[in-house]
């Protein structure tokens, strides 16, 4: 059974960081590529940042290119996201995503940047 939990989101003023972490289990996470999405409210959910497997290629979405870093653990089977220079706009809850043949999405963690 897949299963992805996110932890470490929270309220953070702008400008601020935090680090997400999703713990995988369930599947080969080795062999998986990951990604960070989220979903503010009334928007589609948008992909911040992918990390293949094997290789660690990272990929990210312009508006996050530069501030956000994605990075994985495969002895830990974890997938992080450190997220820096955080906006108010990007109040958000933010998913993990393994790239499996059918759909995996964790529950999610609220990040809220605010003053």
């Amino acid at each position: 059974q897949v299963q992805l939990v996110e932890s470490g989101g929270g309220l953070v003023q702008p400008g601020g960081s935090l680090r997400l972490s999703c713990a995988a289990s369930g599947f080969i996470f080795r062999s998986v590529a990951m990604c960070w999405y989220r979903q503010a409210p009334g928007k589609e959910r948008e992909r911040l940042a992918t990390i293949t497997s094997p290789g660690g290629i990272r990929n990210y979405a312009d508006s996050v290119k530069g501030r956000f870093t994605i990075s994985r653990d495969n002895d830990k089977n974890t997938v992080t996201l450190q997220m820096n220079s955080l906006k108010p706009e990007e109040t958000a809850v933010n998913y993990c995503y393994a790239g499996l043949p059918f759909p995996s999405w964790g529950q999610g963690t609220q990040v809220t940047v605010s003053s």
